[in-house]
């Protein structure tokens, strides 16, 4: 598997595209999420990556969060998945190419396919690896990196690492912690129970996202033992979310307490704990990338 072209030091990540774009005045609907931005509002999407380049991020993710099967035919458009996966990728491109920083990554994401933060939907393994292994292979063609991020349980990762894994691309793998458990998946898993489902896939990253910083804290020790280049964590600034939460029920309230300078206090701490790999997920923005970026 190919070698990833990173800076020795910590490499930075970029932050949130679905509730930037929100704030910049895209519509962001409850069925596809951001992806309906590459519809409605592509230049946008560029417009994100750019400022979250500028900011200092060495790698950006593809606006594919939201680019699912199942939600995309509730809108009616099942038939553009593939044409949606390429877009996104290519908007990447584009914002890479005009920043002018010809290193800078493009990580394919890689999302949950039943709902964000809810291992009870994931389903069957032998359901979801053939729907992963079509957006991985897609995502293959045009990224450097596929990150299969807010990985709820230990199955769901699996299915999207092995997907993943099989293109021969490099992989990194981000599991979603819980709220109020310290150290544990969603699904009650602990990050080592998680891990040792994918030991024996050839990921060279090994992250948690979109769970409180807290709760990345809790777990920086334990993915820095486990093998591989990269390791790190990009929290949300959500309060704590209902365990029954969907799209469906709305924005999550997000933390008075983390603006950038908060948030980058407490990346810090990872670091310090033996972190090479920080960002932002749900929340934050370019400015939080900055004040990361000034720390390290």
């Amino acid at each position: 598997m190919a070698k990833l072209n990173l800076p020795q030091r910590v490499v930075l990540l970029d932050g949130s595209m679905g509730r930037e774009l929100r704030l910049r005045g895209v519509e962001i609907p409850e069925t596809i999420w951001s992806a309906n931005a590459l519809l409605v509002a592509p230049e946008e999407v560029v417009n994100v990556h750019l400022d979250n380049i500028d900011a200092g991020a060495d790698i950006i993710t593809t606006n594919t969060y939201g680019v699912i099967r199942s939600d995309l035919a509730r809108e009616g458009i099942e038939d553009r998945f593939e044409e949606l996966n390429v877009l996104a990728c290519e908007l990447a491109q584009e914002a890479r190419r005009r920043s002018g920083r010809d290193g800078v990554l493009i990580a394919g994401s890689m999302p949950p396919l039943r709902g964000s933060f809810r291992a009870d939907l994931v389903g069957e393994y032998e359901e979801i690896l053939p729907l992963y292994r079509e957006q991985a292979d897609i995502l293959a063609r045009h990224c450097d990196l596929i990150l299969c991020e807010t990985m709820s349980s230990a199955l769901e990762a699996r299915a999207a690492a092995t997907a993943a894994c099989a293109t021969g691309k490099p992989v990194w793998v981000a599991w979603t912690l819980h709220d109020n458990k310290l150290g544990v998946l969603r699904s009650g898993e602990s990050v080592q129970q998680a891990f040792e489902v994918i030991a024996n896939l050839p990921v060279c990253g090994h992250l948690v996202n979109c769970c409180p910083p807290e709760s990345i804290e809790s777990v920086i020790r334990t993915l820095a033992d486990m093998p591989g280049d990269y390791c790190g964590g990009y929290a949300n600034t959500f309060m704590p979310i209902p365990s029954a939460w969907t799209l469906e029920a709305g924005l999550l309230a997000v933390r008075d307490d983390l603006d950038a300078d908060s948030y980058a206090a407490l990346a810090k701490r990872w670091v310090d704990l033996g972190a090479n790999v920080v960002g932002g997920c749900c929340g934050t923005s370019p400015e939080y990338i900055a004040r990361l970026k000034a720390l390290i």
